[in-house]
């Protein structure tokens, strides 16, 4: 099957032959159809994460291998099943839960796959959705998605359930507890669209584009600060009337996250989730005095996405913009140059050639 891989210390997108996998046992072969972009693989690409002054931290060292295929929010149509799948049939369209863990360790077996330690996601350690098909280790992980539009249904598989579990660690707040969402791209759009559906009406937005604090407002955001200036905090507790309940950094780099922190009230919880990079400095005193939380959350449970898309199909989710690009090396590796630079404002889904339309 053709797949479009990175290498090891290269930034370029190659298309490549892989063996056709062949599935046994609980395995379940799609075709791929759609597959997102998301910021996460520009730093697979990269090959490291910024930890600040304690350096890089290489990803060879974290168990990915290269060349790698990337791509982790995918939509595919089941082209052959296992000898043990008993659910799945071939014909049938479906979201992959990507997160996988290893199966055996008490976390995943208590359904927690994203706390695994030693995880095998697809796209980041597995092969995953930047090709022609991905093979899935259960049907278990497998996520109906009938009446959704498939593209933007891609993007729950991380996007949005990165946004949900986010979401799922501030609440429940009172509806005019004040909530501040740093980055307002595609993850941080979907948690301010997904606090609205939920029914939380003090929302801010905070982002340095105001191009993407518009899109805040039209999916629900009630306030929204520009982060270009200085004073960045004093400019978003004047714009709330008062310290916040809870921040959700999605960006998460040296400049944001003392921001968030130093706008919570006490009590407050800061939600860490951006890989962008950095550190930050607490105040060992501030965080008694004030009984402050601070929680990092990467990606959710198979749970969680099941929840979501339950309540997408109850249209409870306002979609996010989507800019859809052809599966190749090249839009690969041009959706990454954007995202990078920072030109998306929604998500990127990649479309394949052939494959079920939605």
């Amino acid at each position: 099957m053709h797949a479009f891989a990175v290498f090891q210390d290269s930034p370029l997108i190659q298309d490549i032959e892989l063996p056709d996998p062949v599935p046994t046992g609980t395995q379940v072969l799609l075709r791929v159809i759609r597959s997102g972009v998301c910021h996460t693989d520009t730093h697979l690409r990269e090959g490291s994460y910024d930890l600040g002054s304690r350096g890089a931290l290489k990803l060879v060292d974290r168990g990915v291998t290269y060349p790698l295929v990337m791509g982790h929010e995918v939509v595919g149509v089941v082209e052959k099943v296992g000898d043990n799948v008993h659910g799945t049939k071939p014909g049938d369209v479906r979201l992959v839960y990507p997160w996988i863990g290893c199966g055996t360790c008490r976390d995943c077996l208590a359904g927690r796959d994203n706390v695994c330690a030693n995880g095998r996601n697809l796209g980041v350690t597995e092969h995953g959705g930047y090709a022609e098909q991905i093979l899935v280790r259960d049907e278990k992980y497998l996520v109906d998605i009938e009446g959704l539009d498939l593209s933007w249904a891609a993007t729950l598989a991380c996007s949005g359930l990165t946004a949900f579990s986010a979401v799922n660690k501030v609440l429940p707040l009172g509806p005019d507890d004040p909530v501040v969402v740093i980055g307002a791209g595609g993850v941080g759009l979907t948690a301010i669209a997904t606090l609205s559906a939920l029914g939380h009406q003090a929302i801010c937005a905070v982002d340095i584009s105001e191009r993407n604090l518009e899109l805040a407002r039209e999916v629900g955001a009630t306030t929204t600060v520009q982060s270009a200036d200085q004073g960045l905090s004093a400019k978003i507790v004047a714009a709330i009337g008062g310290p916040v309940a809870a921040v959700i950094d999605f960006v998460n780099n040296s400049q944001t996250a003392p921001v968030a922190f130093d706008s919570l009230r006490k009590g407050g919880r800061l939600i860490q989730v951006g890989l962008f990079g950095g550190e930050l400095t607490v105040p060992t005193a501030l965080m008694a005095l004030k009984m402050l939380t601070i929680q990092g959350s990467f990606v959710g449970t198979p749970d969680e996405l099941n929840q979501l898309v339950t309540l997408a199909k109850q249209n409870a989710i306002p979609h996010i913009p989507i800019i859809d690009a052809g599966l190749s090396a090249e839009s690969v590796g041009e959706s990454l140059d954007k995202l990078t630079h920072g030109g998306v404002p929604g998500r990127v889904v990649l479309r394949a050639a052939v494959g079920a339309e939605g």
